[in-house]
């Protein structure tokens, strides 16, 4: 393990740090229907936080490649639409402040996350960002949260990750790493418990008021 290697925080997103959750599951609703699919919106938010090479197969039961061409002009439509939730930048920064690294790991694409991080106002506190443009497979695979640990030059022994959806927790714990869950995304708390989290917190704005006495703690100077 190099020594330079630092504790860190792994952040989900959407549904993590933004609410953008049901945007994307409408977005995913419109861009099936233009491809000549459909699905029930419930099935489709049950698996936003994945990737569309992750999502559609599972969703339809094959590829569908227009569908997944047609999803970012659709989510495009309401993006606008899109808010941080509230205190995730002062989360941001209080977790960067006391010594341990920021770092955004997304399964959305590079240009989606770039609006998001100009309402969110937390560039200063952010260390690093992995996103879908990084990697070959989307959560629950574990190779965006591999991909932050190097970009955040974290230690994996001293990293947590934060994350909305059970996807989350078990890309994080593919990654070897544990997962605190916020429900703002959609899923129970129980959900989140079940696929292994190990703390969940109702949203980021609790996370933070327990940020010293909760899981990250051990992690901050």
């Amino acid at each position: 393990m190099r020594r330079d290697r630092r504790p860190g925080v792994l952040f989900d997103v959407d549904g993590t740090l933004a609410d953008t959750t049901y945007l994307h599951t409408l977005a995913w609703s419109r861009a099936l229907t233009d491809a000549g699919e459909w699905a029930p919106m419930n099935a489709i938010h049950r698996l936003v936080g994945m990737g569309g090479d992750q999502l559609v197969p599972r969703l339809l039961g094959h590829d569908c490649p227009a569908a997944v061409h047609r999803r970012a002009d659709r989510y495009a439509e309401v993006a606008a639409e899109a808010r941080p939730f509230p205190r995730a930048a002062e989360l941001l920064g209080a977790v960067h402040d006391r010594g341990a690294a920021v770092v955004l790991a997304t399964s959305a694409p590079g240009d989606e996350l770039e609006r998001l991080l100009e309402l969110m106002g937390a560039g200063p506190a952010i260390d690093a960002v992995t996103t879908a443009d990084d990697v070959e497979r989307s959560k629950p695979a574990p190779d965006v949260f591999v991909a932050a640990l190097a970009a955040g030059s974290v230690d994996r022994a001293r990293a947590l990750a934060v994350g909305d959806s059970v996807w989350d927790v078990r890309a994080a714990r593919a990654a070897g790493l544990g997962c605190i869950g916020v429900e703002t995304g959609g899923f129970s708390g129980h959900e989140l418990s079940e696929a292994g989290a190990i703390q969940v917190y109702r949203d980021v704005g609790e996370l933070l008021d327990q940020l010293l006495t909760g899981p990250v703690s051990g992690l901050l100077d």
